[in-house]
């Protein structure tokens, strides 16, 4: 007996849509995570490493520096990288359907 073929996917399906917004789901939870990370990361390591923190670098304390010169940055990246990979996941789901 032979297996039937799967249909193709249809781009207005919610077969499709469901599994575009699951993926930019798991892409999402990571964003935030890494940003949770960054944002809570540095009173923690206040905490928790008082004489790291203090370390002085380019004149700046390690905290100062951390906060004032390298969150902008961090968050930047990790814009940067989640429109990437969305407008990426969102150009494969496309590439998907047109696939015969």
């Amino acid at each position: 007996m032979q297996t039937p073929s799967p249909k193709p996917l249809d781009i207005h399906s919610e077969e499709f849509l469901h599994t575009l917004m699951r993926r930019q789901l798991k892409l999402s939870i990571t964003c935030a995570c890494a940003f949770l990370v960054a944002l809570l990361g540095l009173p923690l390591a206040n905490y928790f490493l008082p004489e790291l923190m203090a370390t002085r670098i380019f004149g700046f304390t390690l905290t100062w520096f951390l906060l004032g010169v390298m969150f902008f940055p961090a968050v930047w990246i990790i814009s940067y990288t989640f429109i990437k990979r969305s407008i990426s996941l969102e150009e494969a789901e496309a590439e998907e359907v047109k696939r015969p």
